[in-house]
């Protein structure tokens, strides 16, 4: 019989196995909200190929098809989201979403009319709105401080994973079935991830800090020990608690917050511009509209489509890079490098639509998105959310994350609706510059306003905003640059 022991984990060692494997489970489940926003607002690109015919649709209608996801949607899911989500609960907010995205995707693919089309993607846009509200809280939320950036972040790769996912569906589907109706299988394949959503959200815990904020303390232990040792949930508990006690009434009137006190409104401004400078780098004229430019530059339908799944690569690789890069870099030198390269990638697609129209120039067109895209998606869209997920105070955290995300996708339905009417009458090359000239804009509102929120605990950043001017490096990084 062999002497040879059998070695045995520690119960340290044990613990922090299943902490991990709590977080990586929690992160895949509710990061499929993200997943659903991806697909739906990606999917669209392709399928409008196929259903302008199949419904005998007008410009005007296709407008109306992409946008209402978007305005008033989205915009008003994201403002409503956030009451929801400080109302019922991060999860529940999430269960509801689950729901709504897998109503709205059977809708979409069984609608008859293009009236009816509108109005089911209004309601896919009300769940892809509130979830972009309940999916970063959530994480931010229930993270310890250390692992905050990169959990809060993968809801952005999952975002950019489910646009792929869309460009790829598009391109086979495009290819295995050549009847128009092909659309109705695009949109229905959201159904799936929809249900997964549903399912996961039922056997995973509400956020410790909402229960916190209710008073429910022995809820919100119970919560962060899945994921904490005994001294972390003491000290993060004890921040929980204290600023629940500071805020009081706040926590429940929080737009008599917003009105009594000037730095949370100013939060708000940033919040607010934040995410109005995201979506005015016209991201998601490539999204939307990558295959149509393409066919307009010669390629065929197929092509295009194939061709626009290198936009979607580009924008996962390039979000690995960037949760990556959160590790290493400030939120405000990622912010700085992205807008400024997005300017670079918009001069060079202004002078490349100068050259005539030809194959290679359809490619050369392509790779200089892909490049656009590789810095929006590595650099800017990463940190543009993990920041709005970071920056609000617990009093009024729903409320303002979802007026933020309400302007976001105000802008980007306004973006949207007006970039084919613009470049019909400007031309594409005065198009591109007038985004570069905006993200010029854009770079010097990020330096001048934006705080630094890396490294420190949302408590820590609460108290700091509070009792301290809205700086935008913290003072620990100025005392040690003296």
């Amino acid at each position: 019989m062999s002497n040879a022991r059998i070695t045995r984990p520690s119960p340290v060692a044990a613990a922090s196995s299943r902490s991990r494997g709590f977080l990586a489970r929690l992160t895949v489940i509710s990061t499929l909200g993200g997943l659903l926003f991806g697909y739906d607002t990606g999917v669209i690109s392709g399928a409008l190929l196929y259903m302008r015919d199949d419904l005998a649709m007008s410009t005007g209608e296709e407008a109306w098809v992409v946008s209402a996801l978007l305005f008033p949607g989205a915009a008003f899911g994201a403002l409503l989201g956030g009451r929801i989500a400080d109302a019922l609960g991060r999860k529940r907010s999430l269960l509801i979403c689950a729901v709504i995205f897998l109503v709205g995707a059977v809708a979409c693919a069984v609608a008859p009319t293009v009236t009816l089309m509108v109005l089911a993607r209004i309601l896919l846009g009300f769940g892809v709105g509130a979830a972009a509200v309940a999916c970063p809280l959530y994480l931010a939320e229930m993270a310890p401080a250390d692992k905050r950036g990169r959990m809060v972040t993968i809801n952005e790769l999952m975002i950019v994973t489910g646009q792929l996912l869309a460009f790829a569906m598009n391109a086979l589907l495009a290819v295995l079935i050549s009847e128009t109706h092909v659309w109705r299988i695009m949109l229905a394949v959201a159904s799936i991830p929809a249900i997964i959503l549903l399912a996961g959200m039922l056997v995973l815990p509400e956020s410790p800090r909402w229960f916190g904020a209710r008073g429910r303390i022995e809820d919100a232990r119970a919560v962060l020990s899945r994921s904490r040792t005994a001294a972390e949930v003491d000290a993060e508990l004890s921040e929980i608690t204290q600023n629940a006690a500071a805020e009081g009434e706040q926590r429940r009137h929080a737009l008599q917050s917003l009105r009594d006190n000037r730095w949370m409104r100013r939060l708000l401004y940033i919040g607010c511009g934040l995410a109005a400078v995201m979506q005015a780098t016209g991201i998601n004229t490539v999204n939307y509209y990558a295959p149509s430019i393409l066919t307009q530059t010669g390629l065929g339908a197929q092509a295009a489509l194939i061709a626009t799944i290198g936009v979607g690569i580009t924008s996962v690789v390039m979000t690995i890079v960037g949760i990556w890069l959160i590790g290493h870099l400030g939120r405000r030198t990622m912010l700085s490098i992205g807008f400024a390269g997005v300017v670079g990638a918009q001069v060079i697609l202004a002078l490349v639509f100068l050259a005539p129209h030809s194959d290679v120039v359809s490619y050369v067109i392509l790779a200089a998105m892909m490049l656009f895209v590789a810095f929006v998606q590595g650099f800017i869209g990463t940190v543009v959310w993990l920041v709005l997920s970071e920056i609000f105070p617990l009093a009024i955290r729903g409320l303002a994350m979802g007026l933020s995300i309400f302007v976001l996708w105000t802008v980007n339905a306004l973006v949207s609706f007006v970039f084919p009417q613009i470049v019909e009458l400007i031309g594409s090359t005065w198009t591109f510059s007038l985004f570069a000239a905006i993200n010029t804009f854009s770079l010097w509102f990020v330096l001048r306003y934006v705080p630094e929120t890396k490294g420190r605990s949302l408590e820590t950043l609460e108290n700091d905003f509070r009792t301290q001017a809205i700086r935008t490096v913290p003072r620990s990084q100025r005392l040690s640059a003296r």
